[in-house]
């Protein structure tokens, strides 16, 4: 009776294919841009290639995911239904900040933090040069303490190496502090006046950093009382 059910049960449906594990996921980058394998994998890094090879060729096969090649280039594209997806990615977002706020050591990534950060770049408020941040996490790992965001005109870029260009400030910080900095829990102001932030560089640009960045998407969502 149950699995009968299940088969003309819309939501049984949906669930059969969105609930694979990191399937929200892989639609949560596209959502916010991703469009070639390499740029899903770096805002899912913890999800191995062949995995997320099987789910998008799952999602393509369920119309909810589009391929397209253009020479030796591919990309992936949301298709209508995918689309429609968008409030339910932002549901489960709001409802993730509203009532699992509090992160685990092992959820304090650089990583992901400085990717979605590139993603808000505010590309009209930043000089209108190339501009380049290095993140210094003293207390991370050595592999993961050092990162760079060079900023142009037209995109940004992280790189986990040294680019070669000039550093025009350094942002060295408390991988904690700056993570509830960028959720929305704290101020800017306030990790710079704990000492658990520091910005070092030309005063002018020291001043505009932050403002350098769009607020992360669910930095608004109000969070319960305790």
């Amino acid at each position: 009776m149950g699995a009968s059910y299940g088969q003309f049960c819309p939501v049984a449906k949906a669930m059969e294919l969105l609930d694979e594990r990191w399937t929200m996921l892989v639609i949560r980058e596209l959502i916010s841009g991703g469009r070639r394998f390499n740029d899903l994998r770096r805002g899912l890094p913890r999800m191995s290639p062949t995995l997320l090879s099987r789910r998008l060729q799952q999602l393509s096969a369920a119309g909810v995911v589009e391929r397209r090649e253009s020479g030796a280039e591919v990309e992936y594209e949301l298709t209508a239904a995918g689309l429609e997806l968008r409030p339910i990615v932002v549901a489960l977002g709001e409802w993730g900040t509203r009532w699992i706020p509090e992160l685990g050591d092992r959820d304090l990534d650089p990583k992901l933090l400085l990717w979605d950060m590139h993603r808000s770049v505010d590309h009209g408020a930043v000089p209108s040069r190339r501009t380049v941040l290095q993140f210094r996490f003293p207390s991370a790992p050595a592999k993961v303490r050092d990162w760079w965001l060079v900023i142009t005109p037209a995109e940004a870029d992280i790189c986990d190496v040294d680019p070669g260009h000039d550093v025009d400030v350094l942002v060295t910080a408390d991988l904690r502090c700056l993570i509830d900095v960028w959720r929305g829990e704290r101020s800017w102001a306030s990790g710079l006046r704990s000492g658990e932030l520091a910005f070092q560089g030309p005063e002018e640009l020291r001043r505009a950093l932050p403002a350098w960045f769009r607020q992360f998407a669910f930095a608004a969502v109000p969070r319960p009382r305790t």
